[in-house]
């Protein structure tokens, strides 16, 4: 585990070699041990104490520390045919211990940051890394005034960080030809400059699977609606032929608890005019995918997804495809939850914002990496183990975990995960889904003391 997050960082340049050193250092450190407060998993008080001259070197940037993770993503993500860059946006609450220099978030007392991540994700969920972030926050004068920016350009927008992403989305596009590259984001990024700027594109550009939000006019007149009214695109949809009719696993979220859906599916393509106040812009066309749930509970939860897409929805398959990719979103919901929970970054108390996005990097590669793993066992079980874990590693979980002698081969990835998620807390019986990052990144705090007593007192090999 060590090993491989060390990797993420080779190549790093930060204008010192010492600096070079140190990173790879915290991030082994802050590995070992990701729900650990930065004094408890430094070892002693001269590395708690470079770790945190670390966090407050102004010359030190944090874009600079992510940045061969990110080439190392890039890497990964040309292995594969498509890629998804799942974008979305979180909240990082530290009001209980506000830096000096904290800004707010939806209220002038809730002090912290926005974090806008970029995920590099295959179809099948397995997270490559991290192809991309950013931050933003508010002050109190800008709270309460979404209204009196509607004029302004979307550059001068929170929302162009959406735009931003599709963009980031078509440098990978054609930094990895080989592969096909599809922005995937949620009902906030329903942007309009996304879907024309898409159309502009010359050259290699990326596809885009977005939920929409707002019922947009097609250019045609709606002749029961007076002289100024337009077709709507959701009656447009609606009227379309039922495609198919499919039924998905929800997961359980504060709204509403996990179930099966039913869901009809209707597809067709789309032409939208551009909003009043951006007439200047081109009519877009693209294709709608509609999912409608069937029997819902009635709540306030039922399923009603509009997709805007540039895939193709000519035969079911495509239109599977446009659905699988949507549902592959949950990833970065899975993340956050990774970063938050596993890694407990709301509770870092670095007295400055710079200090704390300089921090903020490393968990950020942590998080992922945590991820990675609970896929990777998933979509590649017969993998040696030995790929990802260092021999102590390995073998002092199989002895706290296996209870049985050492193998003399060691087991592949699917065992050992399994094995590494017992000491998390997984139970591991037979109608037991897979283990899920929670147990992983607990099982990983037990292994790095497991992994530290094998080099320790364990057989001198």
């Amino acid at each position: 585990m060590s090993e491989g997050i060390c990797r993420e960082l080779d190549g790093i340049q930060l204008g010192d070699k010492r600096l070079n050193r140190r990173s790879k250092l915290i991030a082994e450190t802050l590995a070992a041990n990701p729900a650990a407060s930065i004094n408890a998993a430094c070892d002693g008080w001269s590395d708690t104490l470079a770790t945190y001259r670390f966090f407050d070197n102004e010359a030190v940037d944090p874009e600079q520390i992510l940045l061969p993770h990110r080439e190392a993503t890039r890497r990964r993500m040309q292995a594969h045919s498509v890629v998804l860059i799942v974008q979305d946006t979180t909240e990082l609450d530290y009001s209980k211990h506000p830096a000096k220099d904290a800004k707010c978030l939806n209220a002038a007392d809730r002090f912290g940051l926005y974090l806008h991540t970029h995920l590099a994700v295959t179809p099948n969920r397995l997270c490559l890394g991290v192809a991309g972030t950013d931050y933003f926050d508010r002050t109190p004068e800008s709270l309460g005034q979404a209204n009196s920016r509607v004029g302004l350009p979307i550059e001068q927008k929170e929302s162009f960080r959406w735009l931003n992403g599709y963009r980031l989305a078509c440098e990978l596009a054609a930094k990895c030809p080989q592969t096909q590259i599809v922005s995937v984001s949620d009902r906030e990024s329903d942007i309009y400059e996304i879907f024309a700027e898409a159309q502009q594109t010359e050259g290699r550009r990326a596809d885009y699977v977005v939920r929409a939000k707002d019922d947009r006019c097609t250019p045609q007149r709606d002749s029961d609606g007076g002289p100024y009214s337009f077709l709507k695109v959701m009656a447009e949809v609606s009227r379309s032929p039922l495609r198919a009719i499919q039924t998905i696993e929800l997961s359980q979220t504060p709204k509403r608890a996990a179930r099966q859906a039913v869901l009809e599916i209707r597809a067709t393509q789309v032409t939208i005019k551009p909003p009043h106040g951006r007439s200047y812009l081109p009519s877009v066309t693209h294709n709608m995918v509609l999912l409608e749930e069937v029997n819902g509970p009635g709540d306030g939860t039922d399923v009603s997804w509009m997709l805007t897409t540039t895939l193709p929805i000519e035969t079911l398959d495509q239109i599977q495809k446009v659905v699988d990719y949507y549902v592959a979103r949950w990833t970065v919901e899975v993340y956050f939850r990774t970063l938050k929970t596993g890694c407990q970054v709301e509770e870092i108390q670095l007295e400055t914002t710079p200090r704390l996005k300089r921090c903020l990097a490393f968990y950020q590669i942590i998080a992922w990496r945590i991820l990675y793993l609970t896929h990777l066992s998933r979509n590649h079980p017969k993998m040696p183990c030995t790929e990802v874990f260092d021999d102590f590693e390995w073998k002092s979980v199989w002895v706290m975990a296996a209870q049985k002698p050492i193998p003399d081969k060691p087991p592949n990835l699917a065992k050992m995960m399994t094995l590494l998620a017992q000491l998390g807390g997984y139970n591991n019986r037979a109608s037991d889904p897979p283990p899920g990052p929670q147990a992983i990144w607990c099982g990983l705090r037990r292994m790095a003391d497991f992994a530290a007593a094998w080099l320790a007192f364990g057989p001198k090999e």
